[in-house]
């Protein structure tokens, strides 16, 4: 299977294991719940892919690397303590709590959660010492003498034995304790990923053309080469911050994240093509709506890869707009919210109002502080609580140093705050909308209705940023060519049949 699905089947396994019954006891005991084992090359996303179960859940995240445990960190240490039998006292031997169980407990703690999940990586790499305790681990959720809570999912992943000399194959006894899920790497669903996490546009735009260079492990005369998405990923951040440095890129950086020298010297190259074709269409002009004539007539005659490229870089620009405003909207929706309490305790007296002002600042960062414990904080929900935080802070400061005396008068200035940035945001929207506008009737003229504009509107519809903003704020452009081509798409399966009828 691939990631996606294999997120689809732990979220569905998770969710049953904390189901309840009337009483308020889970439904599925301790001992059944199986954990899962995700057993799949190293770097296809396993550690991505729990973390944003435990967000889109809204549970807490422990994880731990198996390979850097030995028998005494993972069952605790022992130590001799004295204990009466009938009349007899003897000397036993007892454990500490184990660390891995102690990070539950804190995280417990620290969140306020007390339903999480429980992520052992690289579980078939545990050393000789510690093997044996695995079991009983696997089967009865206990290391030493200490279990983990109820209410924690154990969740562990694991490479193949070819990948990993370290590897330990399990026996039948022990994989019969285990929901096993061999994973696959796909591009097409790590595309998927990769939009949302705003990669590199070089990257995915090279990837769409090279699918085949997403993932590839292969042994050479130097040794073992190989590419992973993994170091897509950390490519990807690094070319963007060598972009807002102006440092140069070459071969020896994208060497250190792309383990094989022929998809090291082609993207290389390929990314100084990317940035070529940046320069010589001038995106911006494109999407301002002045397209130069050389570069419809450059477009319309490009090879395919340069035009995929093209449309990559132009979807780049407009997803992005089109993501602050998204963002906008989350930010505004959470004040309104704060707001309209502030306005319900407004009166004559303005100490009420910096009051709650400061009371929901603090809440605010309390539950940052939860959901950073509980590691269920997601990137987006990171920067909207941030948002907040600052704009009631910087309106209880702006409100005290401007001396205003009332309660209601106080709550005027912040209505007036707000509305500026609800106007920002108007301005922001309408932007984006002229820019997609201005990307779709480039398109045509370039491209007409040819597999480009498809690619366009596919890429639009599958992106959440850009399916949230059209369905928020329209797009007739949109609409209009999502209709013919699925009017096409219709007519050619109709001619299909009507073929297959002929004799």
């Amino acid at each position: 299977m691939n990631i996606r699905q294999a997120k689809d089947y732990i979220k569905n396994s998770v969710n049953l294991y904390l189901k309840k019954d009337d009483f308020g006891e889970y439904r599925v005991s301790v001992v059944r719940q199986r954990p899962i084992f995700l057993l799949g090359a190293p770097g296809i996303g396993k550690t991505a892919i729990m973390e944003q179960i435990a967000q889109e859940m809204g549970l807490a995240l422990v994880s731990y690397s198996m390979t850097h445990h030995t028998r005494q960190s993972a069952l605790g240490l022992p130590f001799i303590t004295q204990k009466v039998y009938g009349e007899r006292s003897v000397s036993v031997s007892e454990y500490t709590m184990s660390e891995i169980i102690a990070s539950i407990y804190d995280t417990m703690e620290a969140s306020g959660k007390k339903e999480g999940i429980l992520f052992l990586d690289e579980i078939n790499c545990v050393s000789e010492t510690l093997a044996p305790s695995m079991l009983q681990f696997l089967q009865y959720k206990v290391f030493g003498r200490h279990r983990v809570p109820e209410g924690w999912v154990i969740v562990t992943a694991g490479n193949p034995p070819e990948y990993n000399r370290s590897v330990r194959e399990f026996d039948v006894v022990t994989l019969d304790r285990l929901k096993v899920l061999e994973v696959e790497p796909e591009y097409r669903i790590w595309k998927e990923y990769a939009v949302e996490k705003r990669i590199h546009n070089a990257v995915i735009s090279y990837l769409d053309l090279k699918k085949e260079h997403f993932y590839c492990m292969e042994m050479t005369p130097k040794g073992r080469s190989f590419v992973t998405a993994r170091g897509w990923e950390d490519l990807s951040e690094i070319l963007m911050l060598y972009e807002d440095e102006q440092l140069p890129v070459d071969e020896s950086l994208v060497g250190q994240y792309l383990r094989n020298d022929k998809v090291v010297r082609e993207f290389t190259a390929y990314y100084d093509l990317y940035n070529k074709y940046k320069k010589d269409y001038h995106i911006g002009d494109i999407l301002e709506g002045r397209p130069s004539v050389q570069a419809i007539a450059r477009a319309r005659e490009a090879a395919f890869d340069e035009r995929l490229s093209l449309v990559g870089m132009l979807l780049d620009r407009v997803t992005a707009r089109m993501g602050e405003v998204m963002e906008q909207a989350a930010c505004l929706t959470d004040l309104k919210k704060a707001l309209k309490a502030v306005g319900a305790s407004a009166g004559d007296y303005v100490e009420p109002v910096l009051g709650l002002l400061d009371a929901q600042a603090q809440g605010r960062k309390k539950l940052l502080e939860s959901l950073q414990s509980a590691n269920s904080l997601s990137d987006a929900d990171r920067k909207k609580h941030r948002s907040v935080i600052r704009f009631l802070e910087e309106g209880k400061k702006e409100l005290y140093v401007g001396g205003v005396f009332t309660g209601t008068e106080a709550y005027g200035f912040l209505k007036e705050k707000y509305s500026q940035l609800v106007d920002r945001m108007k301005q922001d929207t309408a932007r984006a909308g002229r820019e997609l506008h201005a990307l779709f009737v480039f398109a045509e003229e370039a491209f007409g209705q040819g597999n480009e504009m498809l690619i366009l509107v596919t890429e639009l519809t599958v992106n959440n940023i850009s399916a949230q903003f059209i369905a928020a704020f329209g797009s007739p452009d949109y609409d209009r060519h999502n209709e013919e081509l699925m009017l096409s798409q219709r007519s050619s399966d109709i001619q299909q049949q009507i073929a297959q009828l002929e004799l």
